[in-house]
């Protein structure tokens, strides 16, 4: 596993893990990734889809997220804080997991000070409003009516009908372009004007790891986009310095 940077204080980026059992080695990787590199850090930030799926935080006890819990909590014990930004898959953990992880709930955007910087974090998928099916979809999924009522149901029958999302969501996706699912120029622009041009947005979820530099309006700033962990860990540090992305990548 490859070391995060040598300098004493520095914060870690991470997004798009999709953290399931049918993908055993990633949450090996993720739980060795908390152990050595995110304990020697000031802070990490998870900005959405820590894992494939939530369907509710009453299924804390499940084998597979019992791990994940356990190797979070005994992070957030140490020196590291942890915060955790809601994603497109995980939209429905909530207060009992953060609780129960040692992890602490941001809003999607959050504006940090951050070793002099203002940094704008987001997950990203509001940001795609090209996708225009997509965007009415997450309107009625982050609506606390639609959480109610389907928080209501048993865990079985919501996870049987996030399967049935999910594999309309695949098949929806097959016949959209790249430039659809990605962020939308203006989106992005309206955002920064929002909050004062940030020196820095950091965002995750298109799975398109890039820095773009960006100008609008006289002001100049930077867009750190993380990539996903399917192949490795892409995470993001920052320090006094500035950015570097760094692999974290299985031997």
């Amino acid at each position: 596993m490859s070391a995060a940077g040598n300098a004493s204080k520095f914060t870690l980026f991470i997004s798009d893990l999709h953290l399931c059992t049918s993908r055993p080695a990633i949450t090996e990787l993720f739980i060795e990734f908390l152990q050595t590199t995110a304990a020697k850090a000031e802070a990490l930030y998870i900005l959405g889809d820590l894992f494939e799926y939530w369907a509710g935080d009453d299924d804390l006890n499940d084998p597979h997220h019992s791990d994940i819990i356990a190797a979070l909590k005994t992070l957030a014990s140490s020196k590291t804080r942890i915060f955790f930004m809601h994603g497109n898959r995980d939209f429905l953990l909530g207060t009992s997991f953060a609780e129960t992880a040692g992890i602490r709930l941001l809003t999607d955007p959050t504006l940090l000070n951050l070793y002099s910087k203002r940094v704008l974090l987001s997950h990203g998928d509001a940001l795609c409003t090209d996708d225009t099916a997509y965007q009415e979809f997450r309107s009625q999924v982050r609506s606390p009516a639609w959480q109610q009522a389907f928080l209501n149901q048993s865990l079985v029958e919501r996870k049987a009908q996030i399967e049935v999302l999910r594999a309309r969501s695949e098949q929806e996706k097959s016949h959209k372009t790249m430039r659809i699912m990605d962020v939308n120029a203006e989106a992005v622009r309206n955002l920064m004007r929002a909050y004062n041009y940030p020196e820095l947005l950091i965002h995750g979820h298109t799975h398109r790891p890039a820095l773009h530099n960006l100008e609008f309006d006289a002001h100049r700033s930077q867009c750190w986009v993380l990539g996903d962990w399917y192949e490795q860990g892409s995470c993001l540090r920052m320090d006094s310095s500035g950015c570097t992305n760094v692999a974290i990548s299985m031997e």
